[in-house]
């Protein structure tokens, strides 16, 4: 009898164990990134291609709360934003090799700073190193027209490229 019983001990410990794994386990993304919350996207440009994830506001405030000021952002959700040069491009003036760059934000109210860095392929900013940087340039954010509910990175033929998102756009030139 006491064998039967240390057995069946051994199973229930072994069975418990296995369910509290599964109840600890880490919840993970879908693999058909088009199913996420925050989607993805491709910008095509003159030379150049953004691929991002498009959060969407859901009435929260975002720039100065979600995002805060002065803090270096994502430019978007999930894995960082990237931006690929299929050859040497100029930001504002300033010149950018051919490559792939994580393409990071810095939002204030007055001033955004647009951050191009070497290590494109990252989860988010949690990891970024700003010696890691290819290429900072500084822009004026404006208003928006009206709300922009999900966040959105577009490009025009002339190389200019807009992020808007809640009532707040910033914009950089490519050439």
């Amino acid at each position: 009898m006491r064998n039967h019983t240390s057995k069946f001990l051994l199973v229930f410990v072994w069975l418990l164990l296995l369910g509290s794994n599964s109840a600890f386990a880490q919840t993970k993304m879908p693999e058909d990134k088009s199913k996420r919350p925050s989607p993805m996207a491709t910008v095509a440009g003159p030379g150049f291609t953004i691929e991002y994830s498009r959060p969407s506001m859901k009435g929260r405030k975002i720039f100065g709360e979600l995002e805060p000021y002065g803090k270096v952002w994502r430019t978007g959700a999930n894995e960082a934003t990237t931006f690929e040069a299929k050859q040497a491009v100029k930001i504002n003036g300033q010149a950018l090799p051919a490559g792939t760059y994580a393409l990071f934000t810095i939002p204030g109210e007055q001033e955004w700073t647009i951050i191009f860095n070497k290590t494109a392929k990252q989860w988010g900013a949690f990891k970024y190193d700003e010696k890691q940087d290819a290429l900072r340039v500084k822009v004026k954010p404006t208003k928006t027209a009206q709300p922009v509910e999900q966040f959105t990175i577009a490009a025009d033929k002339a190389g200019t490229v807009t992020m808007a998102w809640e009532n707040t756009q910033a914009a950089f030139t490519v050439k």
